[in-house]
């Protein structure tokens, strides 16, 4: 089955900043840019960390207020995640302000990968990297979306041959494909039910497919037999034990 990417979709003109990078430059280029983060690089162009409108907001907020009455330190002020709060209050570069380590992926990964890293890490955009680790590219969810643009026909097509024919085995047309709006429809009768699990779980990994709707019946309940194999073998090491003993 083809899997789209992360390098397909990338935007390869990245806005970057350096360690040493001002703070006040580095909002003028996210403001410029209309961006809401840069990947910070070392002299290699090895990506050494992050640097989003948070940081920078986290920064103002985190400046001690001249005018304010200085109080002595609570014990939640001098937890290491405070202490972290504090030193970005008193950031003036990129690399002082930065979020480390960096969230990343690398151009030959998946979109579906992509999807998983950024809906786990909670994070927006991901620096991409080559096979060396140098900054090559960045990705969005926006650019991620675009693996469900794919036409319904050609999603049709990737589960006919991909799915049915070369993975299982299928007779051509003995299970029916429809598809719309990304949501596949498979109708058809099957030898195993094993085989239909497999189908549904197949065609839903296919790049585009939003849902899969499994009308697949099946002659033979192969699930039971091989639990009922699985007690078999078990019951056989038990005698075989017993008879050590």
């Amino acid at each position: 089955m083809r899997h789209d990417k992360v390098g397909t979709v990338m935007a390869t003109d990245v806005v970057r900043a350096e360690y040493g990078t001002p703070f006040k430059e580095v909002a003028l280029l996210l403001a410029t840019h209309r961006i809401s983060g840069v990947p910070v690089v070392d002299e290699d162009d090895k990506v050494i960390g992050v640097l989003s409108e948070t940081d920078l907001i986290m920064h103002q907020a985190t400046t001690p207020d001249p005018y304010e009455t200085k109080h002595r330190a609570s014990l939640a002020e001098l937890t290491p995640g405070a202490r972290r709060q504090a030193a970005k209050g008193r950031a003036r570069t990129a690399g002082e302000l930065m979020t480390r380590p960096p969230v990343t992926v690398h151009a030959d990964d998946t979109i579906v990968q992509a999807a998983r890293t950024m809906a786990q890490r909670h994070v927006e955009r991901l620096p991409v990297l080559d096979e060396e680790d140098r900054l090559v590219g960045i990705v969005t969810r926006r650019d991620l979306l675009q693996v469900f643009l794919r036409p319904d026909q050609e999603i049709r097509t990737e589960v006919i041959q991909e799915v049915l024919l070369h993975a299982l085995w299928l007779p051509p047309g003995s299970v029916e494909v429809s598809v719309t709006e990304g949501v596949v429809t498979l109708t058809g009768h099957m030898e195993r039910k094993s085989e239909t699990e497999i189908a549904v779980a197949m065609t839903r990994r296919i790049d585009g497919v939003v849902d899969v709707v499994g009308h697949l019946t099946y002659r033979l309940d192969d699930a039971r037999l091989r639990t009922e194999e699985a007690a078999r073998q078990m019951h056989g090491v038990a005698d075989d034990w017993l008879r050590r003993l």
